[in-house]
């Protein structure tokens, strides 16, 4: 009986197709299965046919209905596993089955995929131009160094006439993927050696012989992150039936090797920018250690509810629902975990208040005691020096670091200040509050006298946690082998929190990975969305020097970025319904598109409008299932976490982007200003990259400094 290989290629087209035409290549699969390899080529139902003057002989298609065909390659080696690898009308199907040649990467072995006509009619007119050129990009790399990486004859050829970053950018959706990602690692910078072990030997099987040449079976078994087999009946079903975002959680052997290592020697950190799968092997990892013993206990954790939400749903995916694992895995916010712990002990936490709510305390201390500071700058004083010291006393603040903060107190100003640190927490207890942060402060006090309850904690999107909440995970499991495994990216921070982990008992030092793959968004948005955050660095997780971006790309390719100014707010969001009817109408489902702005005033606009017009929309606060239809509207602080084919973020005006009341001023604190704007940057940053496929970013009246091109348009 024939076996089914799907690659993502498949997913990307079968995901988008209406309902009808899915359940047709659901019965032509099912059909598939059924039948021996000899009965496959002999129906006249399927019509298995092959590609006029394709330059692949393997490439065949079959029949969907009239008008749909799916593309396979065939084995021609003797081996029964066909590769699905395209679902296209009629007459693209035989035009792209006819350009494209599936070979192996002689250096990986896995099987990768090349525009094969368009390289050989792009590479003579290149190489005249690069005969003129200065320069090559890659002219200090030998021919043997560049085979070493797996660059076949054709490629190389291709590669010779290259000139520099944008040119190999444009040739990317021609390449082999293999390749094309090994030239775009030397392109920024990394050495050969830093290369192969990156991407080639991380992909190369461990029984890899001397010879190259394999059959198409054994290419495809060695192309998991690309390729999915399915092997049975049941598994065709399953895998049919669940959405694509759903298959979309595999793992790149990069990241298996992170997520399935068989122990560490201490605390681990994953970084990587978004849509490169840090929380998949945050979810992996949760797998391999529940594997390990049948007594483990974890804590799966993070900043907020939605993400918790977004992993337990996940998780029970990943576990395939099974409940006695489940049940040994926690997955709850950090502030919610120390709030049970406080109320486990026997206290009762009174009820914690909101940023406005303390903000207004604050201006009360300041009012009482008449001090030379503005409200925000005690507050920020508390936030990022008292509670993230977990000081208690005013001799300890005297000599207390202040990393980070930007005016210089002597000690006679520290000590007029404590009396203000004093009178808030005076004022808290009065009226029965507290803050989300004092209580971790008091559970990671608890949580150090006792015995910790976890033989492992993992974190997702850390970047957002402060240091009093690492105290609480530090308490939560005993220090040593894989005790901490934290997932993040820097440039995602969009909370005012920063950290040096191993001032708090957590040192990753040779224990870090960066990932740099990004399988959510195209390469046109990733990098149109990276100009935001290009004018600045970013600080990494654990204070200890900067992050970059470098060698961070996607897989995938598709339209640029859209941006628009308006000259009046109902003029952009009569854009936007233009935007999202364009969007509906080429297929994509409305829960399948995502709305964003920083503040509810603008969006509450748009959900009339929405509602006016008759499109279908949903708010993401209210929490709405997958069977919901309805555009999702969010603000840009609910965005992280999520993600759709198509974004829209709007508002994107100079006055909401950096919003003012959030920036502090420079003449209160110079450092804490330059922080409050990266962190605003970050913010969009996240927004824009949430979306899969098309992005469209507007703004009304002046646009926000953040925006690149704006000053173009």
């Amino acid at each position: 009986m024939p076996q089914l290989a799907f690659a993502n290629s498949f997913w990307e087209s079968y995901d988008v197709l209406e309902k009808p035409i899915k359940a047709g290549v659901r019965k032509a699969m099912e059909k598939f299965q059924r039948l021996t390899v000899a009965e496959l080529y002999a129906d006249k139902g399927l019509h298995l046919e092959s590609v006029d003057k394709a330059r692949d002989p393997r490439m065949r298609t079959i029949r969907v209905n009239d008008f749909w065909r799916g593309v396979v390659l065939s084995p021609d080696d003797g081996s029964d596993v066909f590769l699905l690898v395209n679902v296209v009308p009629h007459d693209d199907a035989y035009t792209w089955a006819a350009k494209r040649l599936y070979t192996t990467n002689k250096a990986t072995r896995g099987l990768e995929v090349r525009n094969v006509v368009a390289i050989e009619q792009l590479t003579p007119a290149l190489e005249k131009a690069a005969a003129k050129a200065p320069a090559l990009l890659f002219g200090q790399y030998s021919d043997t160094v560049l085979r070493d990486l797996g660059i076949d004859d054709q490629v190389l050829r291709a590669v010779r006439t290259v000139i520099d970053k944008p040119q190999l950018e444009a040739f990317g959706t021609l390449l082999p993927e293999d390749q094309f990602e090994a030239l775009q690692y030397l392109a920024e910078g990394f050495t050969p050696e830093e290369v192969y072990r990156d991407v080639v030997a991380v992909r190369r099987p461990a029984n890899a012989g001397p010879d190259p040449d394999q059959s198409l079976a054994v290419a495809i078994a060695n192309t998991t992150s690309r390729i999915t087999l399915v092997t049975s009946a049941d598994e065709l079903t399953e895998i049919l039936n669940k959405p694509f975002a759903a298959w979309r959680v595999f793992l790149h052997p990069s990241q298996r090797r992170v997520a399935y290592r068989v122990s560490y020697g201490g605390p681990v950190q994953v970084t990587g920018g978004p849509g490169t799968g840090k929380t998949v092997v945050a979810l992996h990892r949760v797998k391999h250690l529940l594997s390990r013993a049948p007594d483990t206990r974890i804590l799966l954790t993070t900043y907020t509810n939605a993400l918790a939400q977004a992993l337990r749903e996940n998780l029970a995916l990943l576990l395939d629902g099974d409940q006695a694992q489940l049940a040994r895995v926690d997955v709850t916010t950090v502030n919610a975990f120390a709030h049970r712990t406080v109320t486990q002990s026997g206290t009762r936490v009174p009820s914690p208040v909101g940023d406005r709510e303390e903000r207004q305390i604050w201006q009360r201390v300041l009012k009482k005691l008449q001090l030379p500071w503005s409200e925000q700058f005690l507050a920020q004083e508390y936030r990022h020096v008292i509670l993230a010291q977990d000081i208690r006393d005013p001799d300890t603040y005297r000599t207390a670091l202040r990393r980070g903060r930007g005016n210089a107190l002597s000690t006679a100003r520290r000590e007029q200040l404590w009396p203000a640190v004093e009178l808030f927490e005076e004022m808290l207890n009065s009226q029965g509050s507290t803050t989300h942060l004092q209580v971790c402060a008091r559970a990671a006090r608890l949580l150090a006298k006792t015995t910790p309850r976890y033989d492992h904690v993992v974190v997702d999107e850390a970047q957002d946690l402060h240091p009093a909440q690492w105290r609480v995970l530090r308490g939560a499991v005993a220090p040593g082998s894989d005790d901490l495994f934290i997932t993040g990216d820097p440039h995602q921070r969009i909370y005012d929190s920063k950290v040096s982990l191993s001032s708090l008992g957590i040192s990753v030092a040779g224990r870090t990975t960066r990932l740099r793959i990004n399988y959510r968004s195209t390469e046109e948005i990733l990098t149109w969305s990276t100009g935001i955050l290009a004018p600045v660095a970013v600080e990494d997780l654990g204070g200890a020097g900067s992050d970059s971006l470098a060698g961070y790309r996607s897989v995938l390719h598709g339209r640029r970025p859209s941006v628009a100014g308006h000259g009046s707010e109902p003029a952009e969001v009569a854009a936007l319904v233009d935007r999202l009817r364009e969007w509906i109408a080429q297929g994509v489902r409305p829960s399948e598109i995502g709305i964003c702005a920083r503040f509810n005033l603008l969006l509450d606009k748009v959900y009339e409008r929405l509602v006016a017009d008759g499109i279908p929309v949903a708010r993401v606060r209210d929490n709405p299932g997958p069977a919901v239809d309805g555009v999702r509207l969010a603000t840009m602080h609910a965005m992280k976490g999520l993600e759709f084919r198509c974004v829209a973020v709007i508002g994107v005006t100079a006055g909401a982007l950096p919003f003012g009341r959030e920036v502090t001023p420079a003449s209160v604190d110079a450092l804490q200003h330059e922080s409050d704007l990266l962190r605003e940057r970050c913010l969009l940053f996240v927004a824009c990259t949430r979306a899969r496929e098309a992005l469209y970013v507007s703004w009304s009246g002046p646009a926000s400094e953040f925006v690149p091109q704006a000053a173009e348009l």
